[in-house]
């Protein structure tokens, strides 16, 4: 599709939309360690029929994420739909148990969430827990023979995600991280532009991701959360700048910003900024935070520039190029992530945002750490 006029093309995008949202923005290859290959096949959602049981899906972690984005998503998905909880909140089970007509037996606790392995109602478990929990949840689900889903990051370390890899390739089930922005139109218009060069070589992507967090959450736990804002929403920033671009970076440089109010900061960085480097010269400019809004994705060509703003949003994405207005649907971005999934599942198909992908993100998060510690250009290797 040509995107050079995408403003006067909505009625076309929609069309293109509905036959090709089910596929992800890069194909994963072990094979390309520096570079993506944009994936020109059938979207997963191809040559199926619907299903005529859903898959059942289990949220781990009812939080806030669960509870206003999964929940409602999962009441739009065709291919899956909620019918299990895991909470140590008896508050929030039957709350939940209520408002969901869930069933005594699909709610759980942590203490006997390995039970789930006797349970046919459910199929996935969607791993939305505080980072440093990730790991030890999606293993034990991948032993009680659930595919999985698991929130980005998708762990504290490499190591973790390792180990979470091993076990769901061990146990024959299907692991998957929760970037939705692989199903947001405006955000695959971004990777189409760069990796078609619709604008010619590009020479500098920016983008921005922060906001002003409240105090006293897990996420300003350096054990629970791994780091502050780029563990966060900075991981959008790198996920962004490697679709946009269609590569990985050779190099980072970064530098922790200042911090201006220890009580919130005192465990994580309030901000980072840093810088990637790419084969041919171009770069990457990237900023983070936990004390300011932004919201920002821009890539300046040869021939002209293309951006989006607000860009990481669950609504209200916004995007404009050099010749106009990007005039495209707005979708849930969580209901089409989860039936991408569940259409794995049901075909035996590896995710288009596989375990390796949240290996490869959270191995470039360790190296702006590193580079923003030492204040040392750190090369990236095998990603």
């Amino acid at each position: 599709m040509n995107f050079t006029n995408i403003s006067t093309s909505r009625r076309k995008f929609i069309q293109h939309v509905s036959g090709a949202i089910g596929t992800s923005l890069f194909a994963f290859s072990a094979k390309t360690a520096n570079s993506f290959s944009f994936r020109e096949e059938l979207p997963a959602t191809a040559g199926i029929q619907q299903p005529e049981k859903q898959l059942g899906i289990a949220l781990v972690g009812l939080g806030k994420y669960s509870t206003e984005q999964l929940a409602p998503a999962l009441q739009e998905t065709k291919r899956c739909k909620l019918v299990g909880i895991v909470t140590g909140t008896p508050e929030k089970a039957e709350k939940w148990k209520s408002k969901y007509s869930l069933v005594d037996k699909n709610i759980y606790d942590y203490q006997n969430f390995d039970s789930i392995k006797n349970n046919p109602d459910i199929d996935i478990v969607y791993v939305v827990l505080p980072n440093s929990m990730h790991a030890e949840y999606v293993i034990r689900a991948a032993k009680a023979g659930k595919h999985v889903i698991c929130e980005k990051p998708m762990a504290v370390s490499v190591q973790e995600c390792e180990d979470m890899i091993k076990a769901c390739k061990d146990a024959s089930r299907l692991l998957s991280i929760g970037y939705r922005l692989h199903f947001e139109p405006y955000n695959l218009t971004m990777a189409e532009l760069g990796t078609k060069k619709t604008y010619g070589e590009i020479k500098l992507v920016t983008a921005r991701d922060g906001m002003d967090i409240e105090p006293n959450v897990w996420r300003l736990s350096k054990k629970m959360a791994g780091g502050g804002p780029l563990m966060d929403v900075g991981i959008y920033c790198v996920q962004g700048v490697l679709y946009t671009m269609g590569k990985y970076p050779i190099a980072v440089t970064a530098k922790e910003g200042p911090k201006t109010d220890m009580k919130r900061f005192s465990e994580v960085e309030q901000s980072l900024s840093w810088q990637f480097d790419f084969a041919g010269g171009a770069i990457a400019s990237c900023e983070t935070s936990y004390a300011d809004e932004m919201n920002f994705l821009r890539a300046d060509a040869e021939r002209g520039w293309f951006q989006l703003e607000p860009a990481y949003e669950y609504k209200g994405i916004k995007g404009e190029t050099a010749k106009g207005k990007l005039d495209l649907p707005h979708v849930n971005q969580q209901a089409l992530q989860m039936d991408d999934f569940a259409t794995c599942v049901l075909q035996n198909k590896k995710s288009k945002v596989p375990g390796e992908m949240g290996l490869r993100d959270v191995k470039i998060l360790m190296a702006i750490y590193e580079a923003a510690r030492t204040g040392k250009r750190i090369e990236l290797k095998n990603l």
